[in-house]
C-alpha cells in the first residue's frame, strides 16, 4: 500500500501546475461557469422543456424581478393550482410529452410506471446489496450505469427506445434510493435490513415514504406534501448544470444510461443538488453554536462569520441563499416557504421555521449592508426544501436523491430534445496558456 503522506507531498506541487492566474480570465475574456459579465448564462441551445426568469433587461441594464419558472409552457404555480391529485406523473407526462395528460393517457401512464418500479432479476440481490455504498447517490449513478446490462437494446437510438429507457427510469429511481438507503442504513449504520417491493397501486410520493420506513404507514398530508416537492423540483432550465450535462453527454450520441448517470453525478456536488444537505448541517452548526437562536443579533454575527470563512465549513457559502438566475426571488423557494410554516405549526416546530426565515432575512440585510443597498440576493429552493424534508422525518441521506427523482423526467426530456434537435456535438474550445494568452 502506497503511504497517503507521499500523496499529500506531491499535491502542492499538483496545485502549481495546475493553478492559472484568475487575472488573464478578464484579460481574455473568458466566460467562467459560461457566465457573462453581468452574470447571465450564456446562450447555447434552444429548449421547449422549461424557462427560468430572474431579471430583465432595461437599457442594458440587468433588472432584478420577483422569479418565475415554466415547465413547457405553464407557470409552476398554475400548474399547481391546476393539477388535482397526484400531480407528481402529471408533471414528468408534462415535461416528456409536452402537454398535461388526460384522464385515459394518465392511466396508462401511470399503468405503465408501475410495471416498471419493480428491479430487474437479482439486482438489488448483485448490485445494491453486495455492493452498498455510504452515499445514496453515488449507489443511484452506479446502479444506472449497471441498469444498461439488463436492458435489451441499451443503445438502440431511436426515439420509441428512448422513451421506453426514460420512463423505466422514472419508475426505478424510487426503489432505488429506497433499496440504497436501506441498504446503507444497515451496513454502515448498523440498523436492521428492511426491503420493501414497490406498489402497484401507490403513486411516486406514497412508494418512497413506503418503502423506506420500517412499519410502510404515512399520512395522507405527508405523501401530498412530498408530491409537491417532486412536483417543484422536477424541471428548472436546460442551463442548470445536471440539465447542461445531459445535454452535452447525450450530443456524443452515448446511450441514455451513461447521460443519466452523468447528470446524477452533476446533481450530486453540493453547488448544485448537493446544497439541501448542506443547508441542514449548516443550521445543525447554527443551532448548536447560538446560545439562543431567538437572538438575532447574535445569528447575524454567525452568518457573518460563515460568510468571512471563519467557522463551519470555511467555504464562505450560507447555504440555501443566491441563485444564478433569480435574484428578488426564487418562485419554488416562495412555495416551500409557505408549506414549510403550515407543517412547523402542525408538528410544534414553528420556532426553527423562524430561525430559517430570520436566516433568510439576516443574509439579505448582510449583503445589503456590503454590495449596496440596489444589491439583491434571495433563499433559494435549497433553504426550505431540507426542513419539509426533516419535518416529514426523511433522513437527510435521501435529500438529493429525492432530488434527482424529481429531476429524472426532466434530464429524459432535454436528452430526447437534444438528440432530436441538435445534432452536432458540444464541443466548445480553450486557450492554451502556453501559446494563446493575452499577456
Amino acid at each position: 500500500m502506497v503511504n497517503n503522506e507521499w500523496f499529500k507531498k506531491v499535491s502542492s506541487q499538483a496545485v502549481k501546475t495546475n493553478l492559472i492566474d484568475s487575472s488573464l480570465y478578464k484579460k481574455n475574456e473568458i466566460k467562467c461557469g459560461l457566465r457573462n459579465t453581468d452574470g447571465t448564462g450564456v446562450i447555447v441551445g434552444f429548449t421547449k422543456i422549461g424557462a427560468v426568469h430572474g431579471y430583465k433587461f432595461k437599457n442594458n441594464e440587468k433588472v432584478p424581478m420577483p422569479g418565475q419558472l415554466y415547465y413547457r409552457d405553464l407557470e409552476i404555480n398554475d400548474i399547481i393550482k391546476t393539477l388535482k391529485g397526484n400531480k407528481f406523473e402529471q408533471t414528468m407526462y408534462l415535461l416528456i410529452f409536452g402537454n398535461l395528460p388526460r384522464e385515459e393517457e394518465l392511466y396508462e401512464f401511470k399503468r405503465i410506471l408501475a410495471k416498471y418500479r419493480q428491479l430487474p432479476k437479482g439486482f438489488t440481490e448483485n448490485m445494491i446489496l453486495k455492493n452498498p455504498s455510504g452515499n445514496v447517490m453515488n449507489k443511484l449513478q452506479r446502479s444506472i450505469l449497471a441498469l444498461y446490462s439488463n436492458d435489451r437494446d441499451p443503445e438502440l437510438m431511436t426515439i420509441d427506445n428512448i422513451l421506453r429507457q426514460s420512463i423505466q427510469l422514472i419508475a426505478r429511481f424510487p426503489t432505488i434510493i429506497s433499496y440504497g438507503y436501506q441498504a446503507k442504513a444497515h451496513y454502515f449504520d448498523h440498523q436492521s435490513l428492511r426491503l420493501h417491493q414497490p406498489q402497484d397501486h401507490l403513486d411516486t410520493a406514497e412508494n418512497i415514504l413506503y418503502m423506506i420506513r420500517d412499519d410502510n404507514q404515512y399520512t395522507k398530508l405527508e405523501a401530498e406534501i412530498l408530491d409537491l416537492l417532486l412536483l417543484v423540483h422536477a424541471e428548472h432550465g436546460g442551463g442548470n448544470n445536471s440539465a447542461f450535462a445531459t445535454h452535452v453527454v447525450s450530443s456524443s450520441g452515448t446511450d441514455t444510461y451513461s447521460a443519466i448517470s452523468a447528470a446524477v453525478g452533476s446533481l450530486k456536488g453540493p453547488k448544485h443538488g448537493g446544497a439541501n444537505k448542506c443547508v441542514q448541517e449548516m443550521v445543525d452548526y447554527i443551532e448548536k453554536t447560538l446560545d439562543d437562536i431567538d437572538d438575532k443579533d447574535e445569528l447575524k454575527t454567525c452568518l457573518e462569520n460563515i460568510l468571512d470563512r471563519k467557522c463551519f465549513d470555511q467555504t464562505g457559502l450560507i447555504y440555501g441563499m443566491g441563485h444564478a438566475v433569480y435574484t428578488m426571488s426564487d418562485p419554488r423557494a416562495v412555495i416551500l416557504k409557505e408549506k414549510a410554516k403550515v407543517l412547523s405549526i402542525e408538528k410544534g416546530q414553528l420556532e426553527k421555521y423562524q430561525m430559517y426565515e430570520n436566516i433568510e432575512k439576516l443574509t439579505r440585510e448582510i449583503f445589503k449592508e456590503r454590495k449596496g443597498e440596489v444589491f439583491e440576493i434571495c433563499a433559494n429552493v435549497d433553504l426550505y426544501s431540507g426542513f419539509i424534508y426533516e419535518l416529514l422525518n426523511i433522513p437527510n441521506d435521501l435529500y438529493t436523491s429525492i432530488f434527482a427523482t424529481a429531476r429524472v423526467g426532466s434530464w429524459c426530456a432535454h436528452r430526447i430534445e437534444q438528440i432530436i434537435s441538435d445534432k452536432k456535438i458540444i464541443r466548445p474550445a480553450y486557450l492554451s496558456i502556453k501559446n494563446e494568452i493575452k499577456e
